[in-house]
Formats: C-alpha cells, sequence, structure tokens
C-alpha cells in the first residue's frame, strides 16, 4: 500500500512514442514487426494516473490520492501492459496523463478556458457536492464523478488565462503524444491489413467501479442501477442491447462481430452467466471509437473489395473484477491511499484478454 499524497510526474516530462507503445518481445522485435503480426490496436486513454508536477498548484487541497486513482483507469495499465508481452497479436499504446489534464475519450475543446469556465458555473449552480450535468464541458472537470473538488477556481482573468495556458502546454508533453501516436498506428496497421488482406479492429479499454466515493476516501456509495457495470465487461459499438442499430445511428462495429465477440469473452473469462458480459449497457462507447469508426467508414469501399472488416469498439470493464476482492474491499473502507495491483491477478486477466481474442479469431 502506499501513502495517500497525489502522485505527481517530474516537472519537464516529456514523453516520446517510444514511452507509450508496447508489443511482444520489444527487445528483439521492431514496431513494424508488430504491426506486420497484429492485428489489433489496445488504446488506454484513462490508465495514467501521475499528474504532471507543473499541474499541482491547481489542485484543490483535499485531493488525496484515493481520489486521484479513483479517477482514472488506473487498472487497466498493468493489465493491458501484460497482455501486449504475452501476446504478438496486440500493440498497445498508453496515455501516461490523467484524464484531469484533458479526457481524450472526449472531443477536444475549442477553447479550453471558455470550457472550463462553463464547467464551474454549472458546479457552483448545482451547489457545492450535488450532481452538476457537465455534458459538453467535461474534457477537463472541475470536479470528480462523484462532484468531489479537483481544481481550484481562478480569481481572475490573469488565473483562467494561466490555468488554460498550462493545462494547454503542458498536456502536449503526454497527452497529445498519445492522441498523435493512437492516430499514427491505426493508419499504420489500417495500411497493412489492407496489404495483408487481414481484418483490423481497434479497442478501447476502460474500467469504471459500480461504486464512488465518499468525502473519506471509502469508494463504496453504489451506483443507481441503470449506471452498473455487468459483472465482467460491457462491450459497446454505439448500438442496443444486441449490438444491433439503434435508429439510423451507426455503429463502430459490426452486430454480429461484436456479439461474436461477447461469446468469446464469456470463454476467454470462464463466466458462466451470459449476463456478465453485456453489449452497449451502461455505456455505448465514447469519442475513441465514433472517430475511429467514423474514418473506418470512410474505407467502407475498399474493405469490402479486400474482403475485410474495420472494427471499433469499446470495453469497459468492472472495477472491481478487475482488482478482485481483497483489493476491492479495502478502497471501500476510508482511506487515503490506493493499493498495490495483484501481480498475479493482473498475469490472469492479461492471459483472459488473450483468450478472449483468440476465440473470437477462431470462431
Amino acid at each position: 500500500m502506499t501513502s495517500g499524497e497525489p502522485v505527481l510526474i517530474p516537472a519537464g516530462t516529456v514523453f516520446t512514442p517510444e514511452d507509450l507503445t508496447f508489443y511482444a518481445d520489444r527487445d528483439s522485435r521492431s514496431l513494424d514487426d508488430a504491426i506486420a503480426e497484429a492485428d489489433l490496436l489496445v488504446s488506454c486513454p484513462h490508465s495514467g494516473s501521475a499528474i504532471p508536477a507543473e499541474l499541482s498548484r491547481f489542485l484543490a487541497p483535499e485531493f488525496t490520492q484515493r481520489l486521484q486513482f479513483d479517477f482514472t483507469d488506473m487498472s487497466t495499465s498493468s493489465i493491458v501492459r501484460r497482455w501486449a508481452e504475452i501476446d504478438s497479436r496486440i500493440v498497445y499504446v498508453e496515455n501516461p496523463h490523467p484524464r484531469m489534464i484533458r479526457d481524450p475519450n472526449r472531443a477536444k475543446p475549442e477553447n479550453l478556458e471558455a470550457s472550463l469556465r462553463e464547467a464551474f458555473a454549472r458546479v457552483h449552480k448545482a451547489g457545492a457536492g450535488n450532481r452538476a450535468d457537465l455534458t459538453g464541458v467535461d474534457a477537463v472537470r472541475p470536479v470528480t464523478f462523484s462532484f468531489y473538488p479537483l481544481l481550484l477556481e481562478p480569481s481572475d482573468d490573469a488565473g483562467w488565462k494561466d490555468l488554460a495556458e498550462t493545462f494547454t502546454e503542458t498536456a502536449e508533453h503526454g497527452l497529445g503524444v498519445y492522441e498523435r501516436t493512437r492516430d499514427a498506428l491505426i493508419e499504420a496497421m489500417v495500411e497493412k491489413s489492407f496489404e495483408l488482406g487481414r481484418s483490423f479492429t481497434t479497442l478501447s479499454f476502460h474500467d469504471t467501479m459500480n461504486h464512488t466515493t465518499r468525502r473519506d476516501g471509502a469508494v463504496n456509495v453504489e451506483r443507481p442501477e441503470a449506471d452498473r457495470l455487468p459483472d465482467v465487461v460491457a462491450l459497446s459499438n454505439r448500438g442496443d442491447h444486441d449490438g444491433n442499430r439503434r435508429g439510423d445511428n451507426p455503429v463502430t462495429m459490426d452486430p454480429e462481430l461484436i456479439r461474436t465477440l461477447a461469446v468469446a469473452h464469456r470463454k476467454g473469462f470462464q463466466v458462466d452467466d451470459p449476463d456478465a458480459v453485456a453489449l452497449n449497457q451502461p455505456y455505448l462507447g465514447s469519442f475513441e471509437i465514433i472517430a475511429a469508426g467514423a474514418r473506418f467508414a470512410d474505407s467502407r469501399a475498399r474493405a469490402d473489395e479486400a474482403g475485410i472488416t474495420l472494427s471499433a469498439v469499446q470495453a469497459e470493464f468492472k472495477r472491481e473484477f478487475l482488482l478482485g476482492d481483497e483489493l476491492a474491499a479495502y478502497i471501500m473502507e476510508p482511506g487515503v491511499d490506493w493499493p498495490t495491483p495483484d501481480a498475479e491477478r493482473v498475469d490472469q486477466l492479461a492471459h483472459a484478454c488473450k483468450a478472449s481474442w483468440d476465440h473470437y479469431r477462431n470462431s
């Protein structure tokens, strides 16, 4: 277990694409080698947890390590890194920055300062600690998902400008690198798929807990039933609960394929209850798969001619399942720290991910 102080990235740290890209046998294989063999790109937009030190002066004083890590999908990082080590069929790209800097699974604000001002205004209107509707202005949030203070509100125009400019500049040191690397990998892997005549999928990998956080740090307030994850994972393609189109809304993965993927996950994770793997509930999938799906739609005719499919899917795992009973119980008690991942469970889950996609490919 660790202390309760927020974890920081040293000031001035600038990440490179090589820092963020993972694949099997990196010591003996090049990225080009990996792309030639892989048919799946996994991206984790919310896996980063450490906060750049440049931003620490903007943090609310009550923002503890427990709240910091709960506001990320940090459980995904160790699992997908391990999966990339054992599976030569995937390439993994990881966002090193936490979503508090800017959420890459949301559309990028045209004017960050204006978006932040509106978000703070909505929080004030809702009242301290109350649920505020931040739809459309939540790429950078002033509060956590439990609506606890995250950022200090500037007191004057100079402070607003400082906040927006510092966040924007710092984001380019990691988050921006992630976005450019992710997009370049998609392009490279799509082109390689056309060259080799194989199908390609991009997977946006997340976790969400079915409980939210109290002010004492206990993550034990059960979400409303409509917001709860299934026992293992929700797979999303922007469709309905069977993976089919909702009216005229496009899907990012063919309905039959995502249903096959769900069956493959039930096998890979060895679950008996079919409802443990659900489709498009409670989430439809967000910006990463929407953007990828639109890009693939532009290549639909070319893909049909080549006899391949291009798919984008989101996987939202139940965090309690990823952590395991012991660690989930730990963070359900009051506290300010976060437990170290269980290496054995991480390995088991990574192998289950690999098995699930192997079952999918062989279906």
